[in-house]
């Protein structure tokens, strides 16, 4: 099966959830047989790879600007351009996310024989930093997405509460997968290269982690301030990047009132091998994601045997259920830091039970396999679906043979009716025939009596 995977900036991944996701999905689909083609953003020409680990890659054509909210409207139009692009050479179009939900309904005006299947990943909706309007906006793609798609991905269970009622029929709970890093020490060249992004002295397992985007609904502000509040003498270390400047700066302002040695903020880190040594080695990592769905940050910490301190809400516990710590706001985040500092060896069994959850549920090769089975179901529905079509050619061609069978045995009928016509008139002149033979025999009896 030829397929599509539009909506994500493409592979090979940094850190985005959505990157993340295309990059494991893509590796182990085509390693069972599936011809991947994934659209990519913008790269100079002489720096594009055509292929990744076996997936084809498109890339969009226009550079993206450097606005953040003109990046949003220019994502947008490059999800466009490629669905109109991809459409009719793939049987399968695989979108990632709903910004563009509205539009769904391409691939089947180009290929009617594509087969929809969107990711409606978590409730963008209800993101703080987006306007009415554009929340509004969000919504109607949301439900707009899951009306035009054939396949609508739920990568938790709870999401599927968002979807209407009239579409749960073809809503499919599939996760995010994840795989047990190696273990990288705290030394070597890995360890040199953390001194690109801070000059400040970072102790193995004396400080708390957050990787995330850097937004109100990450809970970045929640994360500050109750880690101000608990007067720790451990840096927080945050990797990620701001969206707003005004964000920024109320987070800056939260950071200020830390006792030392405060929140060292690194800004993106792309280098995996640092992101798995940060991991590894931190006392907690922290997760704020608040709107869901399924977040592969927190499979990525869980993985690496943490203890876990979450937002409470029914997207992480779904990940974690009773392997990690709860907070719902800065007062109960500030005192669970405490308590995980001072008496850490209370929470070691939660590093294993949150591993072991992690692993039973949610590695590649699981996930690879509810997709393969998936799909294996799409294209039987496919082959289905044409098999009354060729049933109905049979049965037009049966037809004409019946008609032209009719017509021959008409023809027969005709041919045997004026053969039993000529037949019936031949009878008639050998009765005449005979009554006239037998009146002349009466009439010579009748003379040779006179004579």
């Amino acid at each position: 099966m030829k397929i599509a995977i539009i909506g994500s900036r493409g592979i090979p991944a940094n850190y985005g959830g959505f990157e993340t996701f295309a990059h494991g999905l893509t590796e182990n689909l085509v390693e069972k047989g599936y011809d991947i083609t994934v659209s990519c953003e913008y790269k100079p020409e002489d720096s594009r790879e055509n292929s990744f680990k076996g997936s084809k890659l498109e890339y969009f054509p226009i550079k993206p600007p450097k606005n953040y909210l003109l990046r949003k409207f220019y994502e947008n139009i490059s999800d466009i351009y490629f669905l109109l692009k991809l459409s009719r050479s793939n049987e399968m179009i695989y979108f990632l996310g709903i910004e563009v939900g509205m539009f769904l309904f391409i691939p089947k005006l180009l290929n009617r024989k594509t087969t929809v299947m969107v990711n409606i990943d978590g409730v963008m909706w209800e993101r703080s930093k987006f306007n009415r309007f554009e929340r509004w906006l969000l919504k109607l793609n949301h439900d707009l997405a899951t009306k035009f798609a054939d396949k609508v991905i739920a990568d938790a269970e709870a999401m599927k509460n968002y979807v209407d009622k009239k579409y749960w029929d073809k809503t499919v709970y599939l996760s995010y997968g994840i795989n047990p890093p190696e273990r990288i020490s705290w030394s070597g060249q890995v360890l040199k290269r953390l001194e690109n992004y801070t000059t400040q002295d970072i102790i193995p397992g004396k400080y708390f982690l957050v990787v995330a985007r850097l937004e109100p609904e990450n809970n970045i502000h929640t994360i500050v301030d109750g880690f101000s509040k608990a007067e720790i003498n451990v840096p927080l270390v945050i990797v990620g990047d701001f969206t707003s400047k005004v964000y920024k700066k109320q987070i800056e302002s939260l950071a200020e009132n830390c006792v030392h040695p405060g929140v060292i903020f690194l800004g993106s880190v792309y280098d995996q091998d640092l992101l798995n040594m940060l991991r590894q080695n931190c006392t907690a990592y922290i997760h704020g994601h608040s709107v869901g769905g399924t977040n592969p940050s927190l499979l990525e910490a869980a993985i690496s045997r943490n203890i876990i301190i979450a937002h409470d809400n029914q997207f992480n516990s779904e990940v974690c259920g009773k392997s990690a710590v709860y907070f719902a706001n800065e007062t109960e985040l500030s005192r669970k830091i405490k308590l995980v500092y001072r008496y850490s060896e209370n929470y070691l069994d939660l590093k294993n039970n949150v591993y072991y959850r992690v692993k039973k549920n949610y590695l590649w090769s699981k996930i690879t396999d509810d997709y393969h089975s998936l799909l294996q179901e799409i294209e039987a529905d496919s082959e289905d679906i044409k098999l009354p079509a060729e049933d109905l050619k049979l049965i037009k061609e049966d037809i004409e043979l019946i008609t032209e069978d009719i017509e021959l045995i008409t023809k027969d009928s005709k041919r045997i009716a004026k053969n039993s016509q000529i037949n019936a008139d031949k009878s008639k002149i050998v009765i005449k025939d005979n009554e006239l033979i037998t009146k002349k025999a009466k009439t010579a009896r009748s003379l040779e009596g006179e004579y």
